[in-house]
C-alpha cells in the first residue's frame, strides 16, 4: 500500500525552504527577545500561570468571533446586521494580545529551527491579512455596505483558515508548544545512572538513563537529579543551566525550577520539570522518576 501523504505536504516544504525570510525573522526574533526578557511579563504572556501556553487559548476568541459572524452571514442572522458588526469588533480587539502571545512563543522557538523561524513568520503575515479584511469588512458595514462587507468577511474567514492551518503545523508538525518531556519523563523503575565517583562535585553532568537524557548534580552527600531536556523549549540544562542556590536557570530562555523537585520557579517554561529520586548501592547511582502529588 502506498504511503499517505497530505497533498499540502509540499507547499509546505516549499514554504519552509524559503531563506530569504531568515533576515528579517532572526532579526526580529532577536528584537522580541530582547524587550520580553524573563520576568512577569513574560510569564503572562507564555502563561506561566495558567500551566500552558496562553496563545491557543486567545486565539479561540479571536477565530470563535470573526468565523461566528461569517456563518450569521451565510446562514442568516438579525436584519441590520449588528451581532456581525460586534462580533467582528470583539475578534479585533482581541487580535493584539492575541498576535503578542503568539510572537513571545515564536521568538523563543525560532532560532534553534529555521522551519520555524520561516512558517511562523507567514503564519503571522497570513493572520496579519485577515485582520485588515476584517477590519475593511467592518468598515464597509459601518457604512451600509453590507454585501461589500460580508464578501470582506469571508475573504477573511478563508485566510484567517489558512493562517490556523499554519499556525497547527508548527504546533503539531514542528514541535513548538508543548512539554518538551511530555513523551520521555523518565524510569519509572530504579535504574543505573553511573558511579557516584564519577560526578565532579557542584558540577551538572549529564547521563542518558533508558535514553533519557538525566542531569545529576552532586552535593556532598547529596545527589540532585533532574531531567536534562529544558520543558520549555528542550535546551540541556547540564549544558546551558546555570545553579544558584536551590534553583538552576536555563540561560537559553530564562526558566528556573527547583533542584530538589523540579518545581517551576520562574517561566517561560509553564510546566514543571521531572525530577527523580535518587539512591546509591555500592558507589552506583539509581534513579527514578519522583513520584507526583
Amino acid at each position: 500500500m502506498e504511503p499517505h501523504s497530505s497533498p499540502l505536504r509540499p507547499l509546505l516544504e516549499r514554504l519552509e525552504s524559503l531563506a530569504a525570510l531568515d533576515a528579517p525573522g532572526r532579526a526580529i526574533g532577536a528584537k522580541v527577545r530582547g524587550l520580553l526578557s524573563p520576568g512577569a511579563a513574560k510569564d503572562a504572556l507564555s502563561g506561566t500561570w495558567i500551566g500552558h501556553a496562553l496563545h491557543p487559548l486567545l486565539t479561540d476568541v479571536v477565530i470563535g468571533s470573526w468565523v461566528s459572524a461569517s456563518l450569521l452571514d451565510v446562514l442568516g442572522g438579525d436584519d441590520d446586521g449588528t451581532a456581525a458588526r460586534r462580533l467582528i469588533a470583539v475578534g479585533i480587539a482581541a487580535y493584539p494580545p492575541t498576535a503578542l502571545t503568539g510572537l513571545s512563543d515564536w521568538a523563543d522557538s525560532e532560532p534553534a529551527d529555521e522551519r520555524v523561524r520561516r512558517i511562523g513568520l507567514i503564519h503571522a503575515a497570513t493572520n496579519a491579512g485577515a485582520l485588515a479584511l476584517y477590519a475593511a469588512s467592518l468598515a464597509a458595514r459601518r457604512r451600509g455596505d453590507h454585501g461589500r462587507g460580508k464578501l470582506l468577511g469571508l475573504a477573511g474567514g478563508a485566510t484567517l483558515g489558512a493562517g490556523g492551518y499554519l499556525g497547527a503545523h508548527m504546533s503539531f508538525a514542528q514541535g513548538v508548544g508543548p512539554n518538551q518531556t511530555a513523551f520521555d519523563e523518565g524510569p519509572a523503575d530504579w535504574t543505573g545512572a553511573g558511579m557516584a565517583a564519577d560526578l565532579p562535585a557542584g558540577a551538572p553532568t549529564r547521563v542518558v538513563v533508558d535514553e533519557t537524557p538525566v542531569l545529576l548534580l552532586r552535593r556532598g552527600e547529596t545527589i540532585h537529579a533532574l531531567h536534562d531536556r529544558c520543558s520549555h523549549r528542550g535546551c540541556s540544562l547540564s549544558a546551558q543551566g546555570e545553579i544558584e542556590g536551590d534553583t538552576i536557570t536555563c540561560r537559553c530562555h530564562g526558566s528556573q525550577f527547583a533542584l530538589r523537585d523540579g518545581a517551576l520557579r520562574r517561566g517561560p517554561a509553564t510546566t514543571d520539570q521531572p525530577a527523580y529520586e535518587v539512591r546509591q548501592s555500592d558507589g552506583r547511582v539509581e534513579v527514578r522518576l519522583a513520584p507526583r502529588g
